[in-house]
């Protein structure tokens, strides 16, 4: 079966570009490299390849392509695709050209592909552990401020699903929403809420709630959500709460959350439900050892 598309696009690319602006800016300031400019003459030619140190799944190689577009280097050859699985000492790709640049790009480029290549390889081991099940491994908004895009990117490299991109395209309520309303009027906040949510959202927007208990679940789904996030129950709970949706509102999706780790997640997907969602995936993602190996032609 062929591996899905992770889609690097336009937005994507905007993200890159933005971010590769600042990484740049931060690095070279205003003076550029000084180090690689005292030592090495502006003739000098070389290469580099990168080289995966660990196991892993590979993310943001087109972003080493934009920023070697940025230092107009041409000599490009990679040999993997954002998604294919990587073995130790296994390469990647390879850079030729002027040989000030490729060191000057070096550390740029790593930062970015270890760490969404991080990304990429913790969600593909919480892929695995559902694999067998309906669950889908859904990311967060727990992403680090900036990267976003690239980093929910980077989650479909791994196999996983994204979650919505921000607060702005779609609705999720969630327990101190549900405060705030209990708290204004007597009665059940969760229908208020919905229906709240209903009238307000553009057309087609997902409606999603919050819930913690059975209780809860069994009132949400009397009122017509189109994603109910069951929050802390284990894998009984959640087995009944799967039952209760069959029976009452089979088109409602179950998504459960908090504190999903490799141990648990198993556990939570083999009782039925739809969806898992992981903030682990993006906030405690560790950066992928790749290795950038440089040479340079004999002068």
């Amino acid at each position: 079966m062929p591996r899905p598309d992770p889609g690097f696009g336009d937005a994507e690319r905007a993200n890159a570009r933005q971010l590769i602006r600042m990484a740049l800016a931060e690095d070279l300031g205003d003076r550029g490299d000084l180090t690689t400019t005292a030592v090495i003459p502006a003739s000098a030619r070389g290469s580099a390849r990168l080289v995966a140190r660990a196991p892993g799944v590979l993310a943001g190689l087109p972003i080493v392509a934009m920023l070697l577009e940025e230092f107009d280097v041409p000599g490009w050859r990679p040999y993997k695709e954002d998604g294919d699985a990587l073995e130790a000492g296994g390469l990647v790709a390879e850079i030729e050209g002027d040989y000030r640049s490729i060191l000057t790009l070096e550390r740029t480029a790593l930062d970015f592909v270890q760490r969404l290549a991080g990304v990429a390889t913790l969600t593909s081991r919480f892929v695995a552990e559902v694999r067998g099940t309906r669950a889908k491994v859904l990311d967060t908004r727990k992403t680090t401020p900036g990267w976003r895009i690239l980093e929910k990117y980077a989650v479909r490299c791994g196999g996983g699903s994204n979650h919505r991109i921000g607060l702005y395209d779609a609705v999720l309520i969630k327990d101190n929403h549900l405060a705030w309303l209990a708290a204004e009027a007597q009665g059940d906040p969760i229908p208020r809420a919905l229906a709240a949510a209903r009238a307000a959202a553009p057309p087609g927007t997902t409606i999603e709630v919050e819930v913690d208990t059975l209780d809860q679940l069994d009132v949400a789904l009397a009122h017509g959500p189109d994603v109910v996030l069951v929050d802390n129950l284990g894998p009984e709970a959640l087995a009944e709460a799967v039952r209760r949706r069959d029976a009452r509102a089979p088109g409602v999706l179950l998504e459960s959350s908090g504190g999903i780790t490799l141990a648990t997640i198993g556990d939570r997907a083999r009782a039925g439900v739809d969806r898992i969602s992981v903030g682990a995936l993006t906030h405690s993602a560790v950066a992928l050892d790749v290795a950038f190996d440089a040479t340079f032609e004999a002068p």
